[in-house]
């Protein structure tokens, strides 16, 4: 199996946007853990508890803030930045809120990814970019199968539709300007599954709902029971962005394209699972009850299909959902004790190196 190489990162300028987010946050620890100069744009983070702040993360890396909707900003962090490799993470990444505010959603995740790169445009240190998307990009036709990448985009929703704007901007960037135009920057998209992991204490997301219900003796409410999702642990695609990211380096055009890192068929698997195991592994006698109300229209079936980074990037999932769930269970009951929530990312990532 593919894994990130410390040789390839040791010393490299790499900048991330998001980090100040879940997956921003855990993306730069493997990156600082791997030797890399990791630097960060982001808005401040959000909510009482966050991972940036529980993680110390701004300490980590070489920290700015600002807003991706801000072009002159994010251009000059970038150029200040140096970085070799951009790992483009900052987004509006929820359903829900892409409701109440659809305008904020497009503006951040749409010509978001404009500003970005655009920026990299200017800026000549930058060889390889990766665009993070969302398996919701896909028009999903609720017929029961995997999507690839050659399957046509859409979204019912403004956050789905948003994030297929944003690969069509991505692939029109490739073509025009950063593939065979001005200068050769090797510009990838990737697309995960519904990641979760220790430190995610975003509003309306099922596991930090779950852990909030479990620390504060509240009822665990799940609006929608039987949704599939493809569910990973976060180090799962984090492994392929990291791993693309290099062959991005060493073969440019070559896997300058659209990716897929989603789990295993077998980790297709519905809300209530996810509920009923995890309450188990809290082992408080807790359970959980249907949310009452009318909820916003979301996928009800969704699982994207890997074949393309197995066979050619040689990445695979490692922890499977039930490995992962102990994991993240596991994450948030000893950091509810009091241990360093940037300790426990580091043995977590170290545990997963070794899988």
């Amino acid at each position: 199996m593919s894994t990130p190489d410390p040789a390839f990162w040791a010393g490299r300028r790499v900048l991330i946007t998001g980090h100040t987010g879940f997956k921003g946050g855990w993306l730069a620890a493997w990156a600082k853990r791997l030797g890399a100069l990791p630097s960060g744009f982001a808005l401040a983070p959000t909510g009482q508890r966050n991972l940036c702040e529980a993680a110390g993360i701004e300490q980590q890396v070489d920290s700015r803030r600002g807003d991706i909707r801000d072009a002159a900003a994010l251009e000059s962090a970038m150029r200040e930045a140096r970085p070799e490799i951009v790992l483009h993470l900052a987004a509006q990444s929820l359903v829900r809120p892409s409701y109440a505010d659809p305008v904020g959603t497009f503006a951040t995740n749409v010509m978001g990814a404009v500003n970005l790169l655009q920026a990299v445009r200017a800026t000549p240190s930058v060889r390889a970019v990766v665009v993070v998307t969302s398996d919701k990009c896909y028009e999903n036709r609720e017929d029961g199968r995997a999507y690839g990448e050659d399957d046509p985009l859409g979204g019912h929703d403004p956050y789905s539709a948003s994030k297929a704007c944003a690969e069509i901007v991505t692939s029109a960037w490739r073509r025009s300007f950063l593939g065979p135009g001005e200068r050769p920057v090797a510009l990838a998209s990737v697309r995960a599954g519904n990641v979760i992991g220790g430190g995610d204490w975003s509003e309306d997301r099922l596991v930090p709902d779950f852990i909030r219900a479990m620390t504060s003796g509240s009822a665990f409410e799940i609006r929608n029971p039987t949704a599939t999702r493809p569910w990973q642990h976060v180090l799962e695609p984090l492994a392929g962005y990291l791993t693309l990211a290099e062959k991005l380096c060493t073969e440019g055009a070559g896997v300058a394209e659209a990716w897929n890192f989603g789990p295993d068929p077998a980790d297709c698997r519905p809300v209530s699972y996810l509920a009923e195991r995890m309450t188990g592994l809290w082992s408080n006698g807790a359970g959980w009850v249907p949310q009452p109300g009318q909820h916003p229209h979301e996928a009800h079936f969704l699982m994207v299909d890997s074949t393309k980074a197995r066979a050619r990037l040689g990445w695979h999932p490692r922890l499977g959902l039930d490995r992962a769930l102990d994991w993240t269970v596991d994450w948030y009951r000893r950091a509810h004790t009091g241990e360093n929530a940037w300790a426990l990312m580091e043995e977590q990532i170290r545990r997963y190196e070794t899988l």
